[in-house]
């Protein structure tokens, strides 16, 4: 094992995609930990071929830990919708094409589901990975329904149109201080936090 990540400690959010490397560097802001994105550093993306959310987010975070020689966290999330048999799942960010136009992803959620049930859970599993090549891996679920029309420009992804369970709000309505609370990435962090920085942390 290598241990836990103490304050001032460098990390790598393994991710290009800005909306998350903003909300994971939020969530890991109380620890002192030191965050550089991979696309600050010019690293390419691995092409996900994982056939799961665990899988997708090793292989993100073992390429970056190697790449920049220094410890990555990844995160592989996506919508699930069981009457679309998982889908879009680990396809949530394909769904929304090279452009990333989750509008038109959305839109193809509700043409697809139809009159069907539109429960469906947001997951999140986010790879911690060393330049040794250690990984682990921390998983979190949140459980909701689907609106339509979309509500609220806040967030990013499908945040708009899925309502967690327990509340009236869409993700897209909620400020990001009140999702960072509850989401599928801070359920999947505060394992990790357990696991890395509960002793690190400010008082």
């Amino acid at each position: 094992m290598n241990g836990r990540l103490p304050a001032g400690s460098r990390l790598m959010i393994a991710s290009h995609n800005p909306g998350k490397v903003e909300e994971i560097s939020a969530l890991l802001a109380p620890f002192r930990i030191v965050t550089v994105s991979a696309a600050s550093l010019g690293l390419p993306e691995p092409e996900e071929t994982g056939d799961s959310f665990e899988a997708n987010a090793a292989l993100k975070a073992r390429a970056a830990a190697e790449a920049g020689q220094m410890p990555a966290l990844a995160d592989d999330s996506g919508l699930v919708v069981p009457a679309l048999g998982g889908a879009p799942g680990i396809y949530s960010a394909r769904w929304a094409g090279p452009s990333k136009d989750f509008g038109s992803a959305m839109a193809r959620v509700r043409r697809e589901l139809g009159d069907q049930a539109p429960s469906a859970s947001f997951v999140a599993v986010l790879g911690l990975a060393w330049p040794n090549g250690a990984t682990e891996l921390f998983r979190g679920e949140v459980e909701g329904t689907l609106t339509w029309p979309p509500r609220g420009n806040r967030g990013f992804g499908y945040d708009p149109m899925f309502i967690p369970l327990g509340h009236t709000r869409s993700f897209g309505e909620f400020d990001p201080a009140e999702k960072h609370r509850i989401s599928h990435r801070a359920r999947a962090f505060a394992k990790l936090v357990e696991a890395h920085f509960r002793a690190g942390r400010r008082a």
